[in-house]
């Protein structure tokens, strides 16, 4: 079995997810190639979404480039929690069992009527919000209370997994659900369930160029690698690791990175025994902490630079007052030089095109 150092496993993951010093031609190619953008609401900089495009493309980015392709162009599509290219969409249609609840489709099932309610106003009036649909369930939704009284965002969520509605836009933060067939393309691929999960997984190995075969902790991704690609071990790590093949012949190239910041979302430190693993990287998002008990920080993006993971930026973009605000930055290891000067360049890249002044602690 080959056995790689963990720096060729860095240098791997990094090319793989689009960090190393070339940039992709466009914003399509990209999630094209990265398989997905996850969406969250949280705002500190700007949307994950954003970021994670910015820290690809750099400053020839904008944030219109993505509601474009979203929603003229259609060449990218909202699927649940994350966004997808049109082109992959009736993949992960084939392979819906894995994500819908079965206490989701018995809940479906006990409300027919109401599904055809929502399907019937969908067909008449759409595309339009949840809000404007009936929320009368015959069977209500029950909850913990994140998702009391909002039966019509269940159905619809619901829904879109199995391919019968879609998201067509957005009002501000709110969705614009359709029909499917208004939103997604009349000959859209959709290959049989097996099929469909040997290419999903394939995607998804190529875009993280290495990872475990089955991740300990990988939240809205429910599924493992499996055996695909070549197994590999890495020195000084235990266990076994799955290498796409292209990313493995992509290594003996020499390697050229750079420095950037992610999103706390970004796949490159999303599965974070991964990231302690390859990069001995320790990460928390920390948003939901007291603030006193946070090391790093509300929204602390992960810093890398070249081939490895060096540290942490807590930073704010304050829109009123026109600044970006740099309460701290975090070096996992004393940095040399040229790494403080990469990072400081680079916050003055980020508050350039956050469009804001920067502010430095005092």
């Amino acid at each position: 079995m080959l056995t790689l150092d963990r720096q060729q496993a860095r240098q791997i993951a990094v090319r793989a997810q689009l960090l190393d010093a070339w940039h992709p031609e466009s914003l399509v190619a990209m999630v094209d190639h990265l398989t997905l953008l996850q969406i969250d609401p949280t705002t500190a900089i700007i949307r994950s979404p954003d970021l994670v495009a910015w820290s690809r493309l750099g400053e020839a980015y904008d944030p219109s480039d993505l509601v474009f392709a979203l929603e003229t162009e259609r060449s990218l599509t909202e699927h649940v929690t994350f966004i997808r290219t049109m082109d992959d969409i009736g993949i992960h249609l084939s392979v819906a069992d894995e994500w819908v609840h079965p206490s989701t489709r018995a809940w479906i099932e006990a409300n027919a009527r109401y599904r055809r309610r929502v399907l019937d106003h969908l067909r008449e009036e759409g595309p339009v919000v949840a809000a404007a649909l009936p929320n009368d369930p015959e069977v209500p939704y029950e909850s913990t209370g994140w998702n009391d009284d909002k039966n019509a965002n269940r159905m619809l969520e619901a829904l879109c997994l199995t391919g019968e509605v879609a998201i067509a836009g957005r009002e501000g933060r709110s969705r614009r659900w359709d029909l499917a067939e208004r939103v997604h393309p009349a000959d859209l691929f959709r290959p049989p369930p097996a099929e469909a999960r040997r290419l999903r997984d394939q995607r998804r190995l190529a875009s993280l160029g290495i990872s475990r075969a089955k991740p300990l902790r990988s939240p809205g991704e429910p599924s493992p690698i499996g055996d695909l690609g070549e197994q590999v071990q890495v020195d000084g790590v235990s266990g076994t690791w799955q290498v796409d093949p292209d990313a493995l012949v992509a290594s003996e190239e020499p390697f050229e990175g750079r420095c950037t910041f992610l999103s706390p979302f970004d796949r490159l430190v999303y599965d974070r025994d991964r990231a302690l693993d390859l990069f001995d990287f320790e990460y928390v998002l920390e948003m939901y902490k007291p603030a006193a008990k946070r090391r790093w920080g509300y929204f602390a993006l992960p810093i890398v630079y070249a081939d490895r993971l060096v540290g942490k930026l807590d930073a704010k973009a304050d829109r009123k007052a026109g600044v970006l605000r740099v309460h701290a930055i975090h070096e996992d290891h004393p940095w040399e030089p040229e790494i403080g000067d990469a990072v400081d360049a680079r916050i003055d890249a980020l508050a350039g095109w956050l469009g804001l002044e920067r502010e430095r602690p005092r």
